[in-house]
């Protein structure tokens, strides 16, 4: 028995550039971000007008610190503003930005491969890590009403819900008869 020819596949091969790989260390595939996309994405953040060519520091900063790169240990936003400044540029595009990288990684020992991997694989810029505020003791101290004093006491109701304008001024009570009161339909009577 003869086998049949399998048809030939036009299946595109796994492309990354510069060597970005997946965390699994295979070549990421086309799904998945690339190390320069990230770069263009957090390029642009926070700023409308940029076209994502160039980096500052501080978005740098921004993608590190979301990347884990920067972790106040090994590398810290000291280090990656001296090693920036070397550029001699407040915004450097990506061949610059992979220049800086590479010193970056000689000079603090850290493997230049790991630093992108994790660069390529944190996500899409963004507020990570903003959690709820706590309320501390000292919090709720000062903003428990039943023991503010003088003034301030008057400001808030028994509840300790506040009264607004009449809390903080002196209104006029306008509501019923006080001296020199004069009931105006009586005195339009009198012609």
């Amino acid at each position: 028995m003869s086998e049949s020819p399998q048809p030939p596949t036009n299946e595109v091969q796994n492309l990354s550039i510069d060597g970005d790989k997946a965390e699994n260390g295979r070549p990421a595939t086309p799904s998945s971000t690339s190390f320069n996309e990230q770069f263009k994405a957090f390029a642009k953040f926070g700023d409308p007008k940029s076209d994502g060519k160039q980096i500052t520091l501080s978005n740098s900063d921004k993608w590190m610190k979301q990347a884990k790169v920067i972790d106040g240990k090994k590398i810290t936003t000291t280090d990656t503003g001296i090693y920036f400044k070397k550029l001699k540029s407040l915004k450097v595009g990506i061949v610059d930005y992979k220049k800086f990288l590479e010193d970056l990684a000689k000079n603090k020992k850290v493997d230049l491969e790991e630093i992108k991997t994790k660069l390529t694989n944190c996500g899409t810029p963004g507020h990570h890590g903003v959690g709820k505020v706590q309320n501390t003791s000292t919090v709720d101290r000062l903003t428990d009403t039943s023991k503010f004093t003088g003034t301030h006491k008057q400001r808030f109701d028994e509840s300790g819900k506040g009264k607004g304008i009449a809390g903080r001024k002196e209104l006029p009570d306008t509501s019923g008869y006080v001296s020199g009161y004069q009931n105006k339909d009586t005195y339009d009577k009198k012609e």
